[in-house]
């Protein structure tokens, strides 16, 4: 989402060309348009009476294991069970991995899912899944990318859809990368697929970690010359006088507010405060972790506090370990060392930044993944990809916590009870914000589609 302002074709006064002005172009996904910047869509309504204002994903990508986490098997085979042993909760009879001490202090805001399944052992396309509530076809496709027909919205779109922006900012924003598989192949399920590109979330590819860190999606490009904006009337003054009658014309009369709301993210505004981690407290930093992941969920707070309505975190890969949550190999060392103390400090940071601050029955959390870890480990000491079990967690916005739904059989290879698929979680999701599954949105095409075929788990409401 990087604004494009230089052209050589008829510039203005300061070589700025309307063509260059009028394209808004994006990196990644789709980018942002012009449209995007300044408005919501025009379809869909905010209906029935979800208690959650805002959500966030917070996004385990690449397979978190469900035996050392939500769903430990204390008596299975050690082949199965693994060599981390679970602990009590602060849920009376439920046990989590002994890896995640302080997120078990905190189960009793959350609900378990014990019975996620997507069928679907591909990283990519159950991924597109988990994130659009509709099957890939065809099931364990890996290295899918995003084409037809793999092309049903991403959770972010629909809202971007259902929604206002707020202020500045849009309804859904994902930080601090896009989810890709070896080689950077785009995942397939992260755009607006038929919802058009003006949907798209906002992508930022960021890493506020950084002391260097700025917003770099609301600024100009590095490689741009800088625009002489003080001493002078606006940018948006300068090209309003250039435009013509055409221009002018009705049907493009948004135009005036969707510069001017470029005009402000551009030159400083109340949404680029949002991204100024600098205002919060080095405990506040570093209870989150100083790591790329913990920082950018740090971000996604202060986003939701901003008005944003969906933000979707995905873990990113680091140097030591650049398989991430994908452990084929060595899975114990890796949980052990960087995955679990990352992941245990990061969530239950943000679990209780939310409670301070009054914002956690408001904001729904949801611990995510594309699928679980195979019950048995490899050769390699490692565990393969799962998607026929595993579990999830719901905190906040309406959630019911300190209850378990759903369980998987004695090895947690399958699902014996309480069912949860994707299309059930983003339901869910979009009941908590107060959106019914039946509610329709209409494709770039205008044809009507559901926001969800599935059904609310009303066991965690």
């Amino acid at each position: 989402m990087i604004l494009r302002i230089l052209d050589t074709s008829s510039p203005l006064c300061d070589g700025i060309s309307r063509r260059e002005w009028l394209r808004i172009g994006g990196v990644a996904l789709g980018g942002l348009s012009m449209a995007g910047l300044g408005r919501a869509a025009e379809l869909g309504a905010l209906t029935g009476t979800g208690k959650a204002r805002s959500v966030i994903v917070f996004g385990l990508i690449g397979g978190p294991p469900q035996h050392e986490t939500w769903d430990p098997k204390p008596d299975a085979p050690a082949e199965i069970r693994g060599e981390f042993g679970s602990i009590d909760s602060a849920t009376p009879g439920l046990r989590v991995g002994e890896l995640m001490p302080l997120t078990a202090k905190l189960t009793n805001k959350i609900a378990v899912l014990r019975a996620m399944s997507t069928n679907d052992n591909a990283h990519s396309s159950s991924g597109y899944q988990m994130l659009t509530g509709v099957p890939h076809i065809p099931l364990s496709q890996e290295n899918a990318t995003p084409k037809p027909p793999n092309n049903a919205p991403t959770m972010g779109a629909i809202i971007r859809a259902l929604r206002s922006d707020q202020g500045r900012l849009p309804a859904a924003i994902t930080l601090p990368e896009h989810i890709w598989n070896d080689g950077n192949v785009t995942w397939p399920g992260q755009d607006a697929g038929v919802l058009g590109n003006r949907f798209n979330p906002w992508l930022m590819h960021c890493d506020p970690s950084s002391k260097e860190f700025r917003p770099p999606d609301l600024s100009l490009p590095d490689d741009l010359p800088p625009l002489r904006l003080d001493g002078r009337r606006s940018l948006l003054d300068q090209v309003n006088g250039h435009l013509d009658t055409r221009l002018r014309a009705a049907e493009t009369d948004p135009f005036g507010l969707h510069a001017q709301r470029a005009f402000d993210l551009l030159s400083g505004s109340s949404a680029r405060k949002a991204f100024d981690l600098n205002e919060e407290p080095d405990a506040v930093r570093d209870r989150y972790g100083r790591t790329r992941f913990g920082q950018s969920t740090l971000l996604a707070r202060r986003l939701i506090e901003a008005g944003v309505t969906l933000i979707q975190v995905n873990w990113t890969r680091v140097k030591e370990l650049p398989g991430g949550w994908d452990t084929h190999v060595k899975h114990n060392e890796a949980i052990k060392k960087t995955l679990m103390p990352t992941m245990d400090q990061t969530y239950s940071a943000l679990l209780e930044d939310l409670e301070a601050r009054g914002l956690l029955d408001e904001t729904l959390v949801i611990w995510f993944g594309e699928f679980g870890r195979t019950p048995r480990f490899n050769k390699d000491g490692g565990r393969d990809h799962w998607g026929h079990a595993f579990s999830l967690a719901l905190a906040g916005g309406g959630i019911k916590g300190g209850i378990v739904h759903g369980a998987s059989d004695k090895n947690g290879a399958h699902v014996v009870e309480g069912l949860v698929e994707p299309r059930d979680l983003l339901a869910t999701m979009y009941h908590c914000l107060g959106h019914e599954p039946g509610t329709e949105v209409l494709d770039a095409l205008g044809r009507p589609i559901p926001i969800s075929r599935g059904r609310v788990i009303k066991a965690v409401i």
